[in-house]
């Protein structure tokens, strides 16, 4: 379970940041090349390539080298376990504001 958690912890890392949320959607569409992700990014190429570390490491995207072209491709499997577990909490939170409800409606029948 601690690695099941760890996993999931560096998936939210690598969610929290605006330039990896981006660089996921593009890779959502097509895999690109480490040049063709940092196009669009006013930053160093030495900057980007560790928001690629990051999300490499925390297994959102997968590289592979062709040359010398490193090309990234997103991992579906590991966004899909972020939510999950984003989907287990909105239940609990479902469940206890139902639970929450109903205890009112109650308090609410015993003042009439």
């Amino acid at each position: 379970m601690a690695l099941a958690t760890a996993s999931i912890d560096d998936v939210f890392r690598a969610l929290a940041d605006p330039t990896r949320r981006q660089v996921l959607e593009r890779l959502s569409q097509k895999p690109g090349s480490v040049s063709e992700l940092a196009q669009p990014f006013r930053m160093a190429l030495p900057s980007f390539v560790e928001h690629l570390k990051v999300l490499e490491g925390s297994g959102l995207v997968r590289s592979t080298k062709q040359g010398r072209v490193r090309t990234y491709q997103i991992v579906p499997r590991r966004l899909r376990q972020a939510e999950d577990w984003l989907g287990r909490q909105r239940a609990m939170w479902e469940r206890r504001l139902d639970q929450l409800d109903a205890y009112l409606m109650e308090l609410k029948e015993k003042q009439k």
